[in-house]
């Protein structure tokens, strides 16, 4: 739920518009579980001091939990994850040269000490999951949010 009173808990961030189309299954999910969240363009090449800026700030405007979507040579989730003590969870974007195996390749080889959860290639809707199962590890509301989505899992 993109909701300009209420914190932003997720910060979503992307290295090109064009990764939207698959990071709209993330928003849904995150609105569908009523999650505020920001989302901003940023990409670790192009603009790495707003990226900068961005990432470092994050914790201290309130946020939670980063999920971080690129592809290609998606050193995003990696260059975030260096600025700041959130959680980041990486979406490895599929690309049209190698279908996103660099991608997904780039953020799980990620250097000690900048560690980047990573979910699948195009799995922005399991990115939205894991990102209520962190704040659900501090928060009823949301581990109730949790627990009933898993059991509408259960039910089929």
């Amino acid at each position: 739920m993109k909701d300009d009173q209420a914190t932003p808990l997720v910060g979503i961030i992307m290295g090109s518009k064009s990764d939207m189309p698959v990071m709209q299954a993330c928003v849904d999910q995150l609105e569908e579980f009523c999650v505020p969240y920001e989302l901003v363009v940023a990409s670790a090449h192009r603009n790495p001091a707003k990226v900068h800026e961005w990432a470092s700030t994050a914790a201290d405007r309130g946020m939670r939990v980063i999920i971080a979507a690129a592809g290609k040579a998606a050193h995003l989730g990696g260059v975030v994850a260096a600025y700041t003590p959130l959680p980041v969870v990486g979406v490895p974007i599929k690309t049209s040269d190698l279908g996103g195996m660099d991608s997904l390749l780039s953020m799980v080889q990620m250097p000690s000490g900048v560690p980047v959860a990573c979910v699948a290639i195009n799995g922005a809707k399991n990115a939205a999951i894991f990102a209520l199962q962190v704040l659900a590890s501090g928060d009823a509301a949301y581990r109730q949010k949790m627990l009933d989505f898993k059991a509408a899992l259960a039910e089929g």
